[in-house]
């Protein structure tokens, strides 16, 4: 007698701050995964703002990539467990680990201070740390958050938020942004190799009838 189907193992989507001197500052593993990812792709075309012909299908850089998404955060399980840290504090600590992306690291802010009153006027604008935006191994991407949207919901008797929903939007960083030798950029360029390749299998599948086109123009696999 055959045994019960054993389900596929659920990989986890995730956002991973690099930052040396804190790595576990910023690392925010997805209680859930969303449900849907928003993509827009915009084209750098070397012609954009000319009328040279000769140079209408040339590229400038890879094209401009950005990602939506919307992600849960629940203190729910946690509680349940008796997890002392969601206790006394919610869902507190993976706001701050979203949020700290966002913000100049404090160290830089007061050193840079001091050098300004010690009268160094070129004063270096702080970095923020790599992000990668992690959804399955087909998809390691360098981000950086332009902005993100927080709705509290939930609260305990000291007020700490037990869930929250929050969209993101992150710009994919290119090697044209990081460069090549960059471990950002040759991450990117990793991708981009994937994505040539996965591109390639689909016209051997086209050609061999495996796929379809619709009347719409999309494709069905």
């Amino acid at each position: 007698m055959s045994g019960a189907p054993v389900s596929p193992r659920l990989h986890k989507g995730a956002i991973v701050g690099l930052d040396p001197f804190n790595p576990l500052a910023s690392l925010i593993i997805f209680q859930y995964n969303p449900e849907t990812l928003t993509r827009t792709l915009t084209v750098n075309a070397a012609a954009q703002g000319t009328e040279d012909q000769t140079e209408i299908l040339r590229f400038a850089a890879p094209p401009t990539e950005t990602i939506a998404v919307d992600i849960e955060l629940d203190a729910t399980d946690q509680l349940e467990t008796g997890d002392s840290i969601a206790e006394s504090l919610g869902i507190h600590p993976v706001l701050a680990s979203l949020e700290m992306l966002l913000y100049p690291k404090a160290l830089s802010i007061i050193a840079n201070d001091l050098l300004h009153l010690a009268g160094l006027r070129e004063v270096i604008p702080p970095q923020a740390p790599l992000a990668l935006f992690v959804w399955g191994i087909k998809r390691v991407l360098p981000v950086r958050l332009s902005g993100m949207n927080i709705v509290e919901d939930f609260f305990d008797p000291a007020l700490n938020p037990l869930h929250a929903k929050v969209h993101l939007d992150m710009r994919v960083l290119n090697y044209r942004d990081l460069g090549l030798l960059s471990p950002g950029g040759a991450l990117f360029m990793a991708h981009q190799l994937l994505k040539e390749a996965m591109a390639t299998l689909n016209g051997v599948g086209t050609i061999g009838g495996t796929a379809s086109v619709s009347v719409s123009g999309s494709f069905s696999l």
